[in-house]
Parts: C-alpha cells; sequence; structure tokens
C-alpha cells in the first residue's frame, strides 16, 4: 500500500511540474509581424515543445499589456521614445524588418500595374483626390483606362505601429499632409470617406470587400489575401514594388544605435530600389523583470528565431535582421536584462 501511495505522489509531481517547465511565452502587440511571430512560433515549438501565446491586437495595445505586465514581451511597430523606456525600465530591439504597402480594389487592373507618388497618396488619404479619374493620378498612370470611381479610404481603426509608420513616410513627403493631419500610431483620417478596420487583417478584409477602396498594410497580408498593390515612386524617383530586396534596400543604411532604443525610421529612404515605406518592428521587455525565467524563455525563442529563421522569413517576403545586428541585440541589449 505504502509503495502505491509513492508511486502515485511520484506521478502527482511529475505531472505537475511538466506544465511549468514547458510554460508557453506570452506577447502581445503589433499585427504587423503576426504572420512571421506565428511561423517562428510553431517551428520553435516543434524543437523546444515551448509555444508561444501571442495576442495580435495592434502596437498600442501592446504597449498598454507590457505596461500592465500581463506579458512577457510586448512588440510594436511604433519605436518607443529613449525616455519613455527609461521612465519604464524597457529595453527595445527590433525583430524583423518588412514594409507597408498601399492596396487598392480596382477592377480591370493587374498587381503594380498602377503607380503612385508619395504626395498623390497623401491627397488621395487627405479626401482632396476623390476620384480615380483625377487628373493628377492620371498624369503618373498614362494611356490606363481610370474610372470615375469614388476612393474609398481605409484605414485603421485600432492604436497601430503600420499607421505610425505611413504616417511617418506621408509625413516625411508631403507638406500638407505634415500640417494638417501629421503622423502617430492613431490620427484623425480626414477623407470623407474613411472606414476603419481593426489590424491589418481588419484593413485587408475592408478593401477587399469595398470596390474603389485604397487602404495600407503590411506586406504578408498582401500576399496571404491576394491583394492589388500600386508601385511606388522612391526617394531617387524610381518605381518599385514591395519585397523583401527592396524592404532589404532601404534597411541597409539604418544606423541602428543612433537612436536610443534602436528606433529607427527608415521611411523614404535612399537608394534606387529601396521601398520608401519600410519598417522595423520592435519587442519591448522589461530590464528587471518580474518573472525571469518567462523572460529568459522569450530571449531564447528570439535567439533561437534569429538563428533559424531567416528563410522562413524570407518565404513570407520580410527581411531578417543580419547576424552582425543580432549579436550586437545580445550584447549590448540582451546583456541589460536581469537573469
Amino acid at each position: 500500500m505504502n509503495l502505491v501511495k509513492s508511486a502515485m505522489l511520484s506521478l502527482s509531481v511529475v505531472l505537475f511540474s511538466g506544465p511549468v517547465l514547458a510554460q508557453d511565452i506570452t506577447g502581445a502587440g503589433a499585427t504587423f509581424p503576426f504572420p512571421i511571430y506565428a511561423k517562428w512560433a510553431e517551428a520553435y515549438k516543434e524543437v523546444s515543445g515551448v509555444g508561444m501565446n501571442y495576442q495580435s491586437i495592434g502596437s498600442s495595445g501592446g504597449l498598454k499589456q507590457i505596461r500592465a505586465k500581463t506579458v512577457t514581451f510586448g512588440a510594436s511597430d511604433a519605436p518607443v521614445s529613449g525616455p519613455d523606456l527609461d521612465k519604464d525600465g524597457m529595453v527595445q530591439f527590433p525583430a524583423i524588418i518588412g514594409g507597408t504597402v498601399p492596396v487598392i480594389n480596382l477592377a480591370g487592373f493587374k498587381p503594380g500595374e498602377l503607380r503612385v507618388t508619395g504626395p498623390v497618396l497623401a491627397e488621395m488619404f487627405m479626401g482632396s483626390i476623390s476620384k480615380w479619374n483625377d487628373p493628377k493620378f492620371a498624369a503618373l498612370n498614362p494611356g490606363k483606362n481610370l474610372p470615375n470611381e469614388t476612393i474609398t479610404v481605409v484605414h485603421r481603426a485600432d492604436g497601430s505601429g503600420t499607421t505610425f509608420n505611413f504616417t511617418d513616410y506621408l509625413t516625411a513627403v508631403s507638406k500638407d499632409w505634415a500640417d494638417t493631419v501629421g503622423k502617430g500610431a492613431a490620427v484623425k483620417w480626414p477623407a470623407p470617406t474613411s472606414v476603419g478596420g481593426k489590424g491589418n487583417e481588419g484593413v485587408a478584409a475592408n478593401v477587399n470587400r469595398i470596390k474603389g477602396s485604397v487602404g495600407y498594410v503590411e506586406y504578408a497580408y498582401v500576399k496571404k489575401n491576394k491583394m492589388n498593390f500600386m508601385q511606388m515612386q522612391n526617394a531617387s524617383g524610381k518605381y518599385v514594388s514591395p519585397d523583401d530586396l527592396t524592404f532589404a534596400a532601404a534597411a541597409a543604411g539604418a544606423d541602428w544605435f543612433s537612436v536610443p532604443g534602436m528606433g529607427v525610421s527608415m521611411v523614404n529612404a535612399k537608394g534606387d530600389t529601396s521601398w520608401p515605406i519600410s519598417t522595423a518592428s520592435f519587442i519591448l521587455m522589461y530590464k528587471s523583470p518580474t518573472d525571469k525565467a518567462a523572460s529568459d524563455a522569450a530571449l531564447k525563442f528570439f535567439d533561437w528565431s534569429f538563428k533559424n529563421g531567416k528563410k522562413m522569413a524570407a518565404e513570407l517576403d520580410y527581411v531578417a535582421l543580419p547576424d552582425a545586428l543580432t549579436d550586437q541585440i545580445r550584447s549590448k541589449v540582451w546583456s541589460q536584462i536581469q537573469k
């Protein structure tokens, strides 16, 4: 009988300790990197047994969650400023690079067939260009049979790093936009036809649903939803299409440690092949985490992903960080996190 009791006690300890050892990593925030984080998480669980519970709720939501200490890491495409990082006792580092893309629902045109400049795109989102056959847009697309159709603007309804990236770009290329709207994770959208969608997912769904619409989403959502996009004129005056090569070209000149928290803006980057609305997505973690084991588990996940996730990133047209940069992140940033 004592042997039975002893065996049952041993079994209960094993059952109790198992889930603790394989506790899932928790994170929340940006929808921009969600496709690649999900892919990394699936592959990481296969090799480690550790899963990741990531809530794709938008950058502003991720900042709220990490500041409330309900998750181990927050994710944001809008970098947090150096003073705010110091005040919160957090570090910040880029995890992946991608691009924001203007997408359209306009019958009769193939992806990349239509072209747009930054100033004209800004006028579309301001509502001052309200028809697809407007002379300014038509001048960029000679010979195209553009319809006399109202442009419906689709934007993010939630606080969003993708919105920050997009409005950062429009602010850089359009004085009118800078003076009247500006940049931020959430802005007051001026076009009278504006319609909101939650997350990159919501914007993609609305653009695909509303004829004559224009919106902006991260490129992985363009591919996943087979969306129509416009080519863009970059800072060098060249028209380019979005892909991992044009995102990488924009990131090539980034001086990551020139800004506190590595919060470098890559919009309107120079270079003939640079995509003009490229961005990094950032991770936020506490220097003195309340749960050091969970924090260490999250770092192990990102360490594994940096080393093994490059091919997965390329398949989704993200740009993985170069090894030299991830080595610097380990030595200069992760070294600040208590273990």
